[in-house]
C-alpha cells in the first residue's frame, strides 16, 4: 500500500489516463501534457476514442482487464492513475474477465450492490492495494474545471436563481442514495432528476414531455443543475459540461445552466461561452454551497 502522505505533485513519473468516452479524456491528456509530464493512455474498449488516443501512446484494454492494465501500466513505469470519460455501467454477465480480475469478483459483485460512487470508490481501493496512487483530474489538470462567475454574457435573474437553490437543494436531499447530479427545476416545480441515463438524455427526455405538452411552462423558463453528490470520493465521476450539454439545455426550452465552480469538468469551455450565447441562454459556475 502507498503511503498516502507521498508527494502527490511528483511530475517525474507519467500518469496513466484510464480513458472512457468523450472529449475529457484527451483535454486531461493535453493540459497535463503542456505542464511537460508524460502521459500514457489505456482507453476502454467500447468507449475509448480511437480517432484521438492515436496521439499519445496508448494500450486498449477491456472492463474486465484489470491484469492486463496493471502489467502494461507498471512496465510503462505509472504510478499515478487517473480515471476520466463516459462509462456505461455493464452487468457482471457482459464482462470478460481475466485471471487477476477474475480473482477480484467476489470483491467486486458486492461493489456492484449500490450506486456509481460506492463501485468507482471501491475499484479505486483495489488499484490502491495493487501500488498504485489514484488522482482526480483536477488534481493533475486544475484547469479544466469551471470556474466561478458567467462562462457567457447572459447572467441568471431572480426566478432562475431560485431555481438554482431548489435544484442544489434537491441534489443534496438525493445524495445519501447515490442517485445522480443533476435536475432541472422550473418555477420551483422539480420537472427531471437524473439518474442512470446520464445528462444528456435526460435534457432530452425534458425536450421530449414539452413537445408531449407534459410541461406547459413556456421557452426560457426553468434550470439545468449540476452538483456533485454530498460525500462523493471527487476523484471520480465529477460533474461535467460541454458543447452537447448547452444543445441539450436549448433543446429542453431551458434559461440556462448551473453548475458548481472548483467541482466540476468543463470540456471545451470556449466553444460552451459562445453556443450559450448564440443560443441566448445563460451558463454560469456558481459557489459551493453551504452543508448542515
Amino acid at each position: 500500500m502507498l503511503d498516502v502522505n507521498q508527494d502527490r505533485a511528483d511530475t517525474q513519473e507519467p500518469l496513466a489516463i484510464i480513458c472512457g468516452g468523450g472529449s475529457l479524456p484527451l483535454a486531461v491528456a493535453d493540459a497535463v501534457a503542456r505542464r511537460g509530464r508524460r502521459v500514457v493512455l489505456f482507453p476502454i474498449r467500447g468507449f475509448g476514442d480511437a480517432a484521438a488516443v492515436g496521439r499519445y501512446p496508448h494500450h486498449w484494454v477491456g472492463l474486465g482487464q484489470f491484469g492486463r492494465m496493471c502489467r502494461l501500466a507498471h512496465a510503462e513505469g505509472c504510478r499515478d492513475v487517473v480515471f476520466i470519460g463516459h462509462l456505461i455501467r455493464p452487468s457482471l454477465h457482459e464482462i470478460r474477465f481475466d485471471w487477476q480480475t477474475l480473482r477480484l469478483l467476489p470483491r467486486v459483485a458486492r461493489l456492484y450492490r449500490g450506486g456509481d460512487d460506492r463501485l468507482l470508490s471501491g475499484i479505486g481501493r483495489i488499484f490502491e492495494e495493487h501500488g498504485f496512487r489514484l488522482l482526480g483530474a483536477h488534481e493533475v489538470a486544475p484547469e479544466i474545471l469551471v470556474p466561478e462567475g458567467l462562462m457567457g454574457r447572459r447572467a441568471p435573474g431572480e426566478p432562475e436563481q431560485a431555481d438554482i437553490a431548489t435544484g442544489l437543494a434537491v441534489l443534496a436531499a438525493m445524495g445519501p442514495f447515490d442517485v445522480g447530479q443533476a435536475a432541472v427545476v422550473a418555477n420551483g416545480h422539480v420537472l427531471a432528476i437524473e439518474a442512470a441515463e446520464g445528462t444528456d438524455a435526460m435534457l432530452l427526455r425534458v425536450a421530449d414531455l414539452r413537445k408531449a405538452g407534459r410541461i406547459r411552462y413556456p421557452i426560457g423558463i426553468g434550470v439545468l443543475v449540476k452538483a456533485p453528490k454530498v460525500g462523493q470520493d471527487r476523484r471520480f465521476d465529477l460533474p461535467s459540461i460541454g458543447p452537447q450539454t448547452v444543445t441539450g439545455v436549448i433543446r429542453a426550452g431551458l434559461a440556462g445552466l448551473a453548475v458548481v465552480a472548483g467541482s466540476t469538468i468543463v470540456a471545451q469551455p470556449g466553444i460552451v461561452a459562445a453556443a450559450a450565447d448564440r443560443g441566448k441562454i445563460f451558463a454560469i459556475g456558481i459557489p459551493e454551497p453551504q452543508r448542515q
